[in-house]
């Protein structure tokens, strides 16, 4: 296994280092066909457990995501440099004969194959799973789409949007006067990843057992599905379609953001004696003994009345005197943090999630570190975000191609439309 690009870990915050901390996947190798989030973030959490992951890109441009920004930092966009660190980056036109005998070259040492190509498109064909199965019977192909591999939708593209609006995110998110709001984070396209890093670490377990690779799919619609838990059960429960509700709960009350006069913070009420405690800490005591408010059945079904009542009390003193004020009597109370607060906490810099890592064109690059720790360590950026191709001749030579024909293996074509 070739080692990566050597580069210098460098912590900008505290938190043990993972200097030497291997992964519980090192020996593995994945190559990467997928391009975008989800196949490349599903790569990079194997790359971030000690896998060794080629990135396999188009010639003219590679990942898309290079390009979607700004802001960029160095030639890339960083929306790219967020989901492919700890890789290598080789060039190839996959629709040419010598690319896809390239690629082949790769899978004959590889555990894993992620790809996430158009439905009915020429290279989903060209590498169909029952095709690589009989060469190569021991890999694990992950194949990741937008709505599934069966049903009427099964041939349509889709983008995270399309995922959290057709799924239902959408109709759950935002206030109940007011637009479908998207969440602000790539749900559809991050619960395809996280759910397909499991498919992928489950199924070489089982490899273990059988001696057998096998085909894995998930879809970024059938992922949002599987998230929507106590808001589905409810649904299957009741038949009654939900409605957004802003930050509320749709099973406890109080539990949302609320105003102060400077701003807004958030109260958690899990429990029935946890209300009563904040009445008590709002000097509202009339509140916990209101048969509307008693139980949180009855807090949910008056919750409009109860926010009413928190909302007048709230409003008149500040974010950081009603979050000392009820942290100090055990409720759960916190205010809403931007990013710039987030990265500068001190709880952010005590668990070492962000570290430093040096790009060969943009220098220190800040990265978000893997969140699970093994043994008391943190598994390691160990090297930057590739630039496109940087490791061609790397990979490449070590597949048996000399000068010549890596040069006209990683040569810029235009690329054919599906």
């Amino acid at each position: 296994m070739s080692d990566l690009n050597e580069v210098s870990e460098v912590s900008d915050v505290s938190g043990k280092p993972a200097e030497g901390f291997q992964g519980p996947l090192a020996g593995l190798r994945v190559v990467d066909l997928s391009k975008i989030l989800a196949g490349p973030y599903t790569t990079m959490s194997l790359a971030d457990l000690g896998a060794e992951v080629t990135k396999v890109e188009h010639p003219d441009g590679g990942d898309p995501t290079r390009k979607w920004g700004p802001p960029f930092n160095g030639p890339d966009a960083t929306y790219y440099l967020a989901a492919n660190r700890n890789k290598r980056s080789v060039t190839l036109d996959l629709k040419s004969a010598e690319g896809q005998e390239a690629v082949h070259r790769m899978l004959a040492g590889a555990d894993v194959l992620v790809e996430n190509f158009k439905p009915g498109s020429s290279l989903a064909e060209v590498f169909r799973y029952d095709l690589l199965s009989e060469r190569y019977p021991r890999l694990v192909v992950l194949h990741i789409s937008a709505f599934g591999e069966t049903g009427p939708l099964r041939l349509e593209p889709g983008y995270d949007m399309v995922a959290q609006a057709s799924a239902g995110l959408m109709s759950l998110t935002g206030e109940p006067d007011g637009p479908p709001v998207k969440a602000g984070y790539a749900m559809g396209d991050l619960g395809a990843a996280l759910f397909g890093t499991i498919g992928v670490t489950s199924a070489l377990v089982e490899r273990e057992r059988t001696g057998r690779g096998q085909y894995l799919t998930t879809s970024l619609y059938e992922t949002q599905l599987a998230l929507h838990i106590n808001w589905a059960t409810a649904y299957f429960a009741t038949g009654e379609t939900p409605t957004r509700l802003g930050s509320g709960h749709p099973s406890l009350v109080p539990y949302q953001a609320y105003p102060a006069q400077d701003g807004y913070f958030v109260i958690a009420v899990g429990n029935d004696a946890m209300f009563q405690q904040l009445c008590r800490l709002l000097e509202r005591p009339d509140l916990a003994a209101d048969p509307r408010f008693t139980r949180n059945r009855d807090r949910v079904e008056h919750r409009k009345e109860l926010n009413a009542e928190l909302e007048a009390v709230l409003g008149t003193d500040t974010v950081g005197n009603w979050c000392a004020l009820l942290k100090a009597g055990g409720v759960p109370v916190t205010p809403i943090r931007g990013l710039d607060e987030v990265y500068g906490s001190e709880q952010t810099a005590a668990l070492g999630m962000v570290r430093t890592v040096e790009h060969p064109e943009a220098g220190p690059l800040q990265q978000v570190a893997f969140p699970v720790n093994f043994r008391g360590e943190r598994p390691a950026v160990r090297s930057a975000p590739p630039t496109l191709g940087q490791h061609n001749h790397e990979v490449l030579s070590a597949l048996g191609y000399d000068d010549d024909a890596i040069a006209r293996l990683t040569g810029t074509t235009d690329p054919e439309e599906d």
